[in-house]
């Protein structure tokens, strides 16, 4: 059982003018967190809560959760 994304993240923000060089320089988005997310790695809730508000979306939208 894990939880995973529905979505490539980083490919999304881009999309949205969100570019990795952005969401550091505006600190939107720590490097720690970057990294996280190229990996595929899950974030904290603090940071899920801030990619929702960026892509104008729900958690769900992003997450799933995959029984394995």
């Amino acid at each position: 059982m894990s939880i995973q994304y529905k979505i490539n993240v980083l490919a999304e923000l881009k999309s949205k003018g969100y570019n990795t060089s952005r969401l550091r320089k505006e600190k939107l988005l720590a490097e720690a967190t970057i990294q996280l997310l190229r990996q595929n790695k899950i974030v904290s809730y603090k940071n899920i809560s801030r990619l929702c508000k960026l892509l104008k979306c729900d958690v769900g939208d992003i997450l799933e959760y995959r029984e394995d």
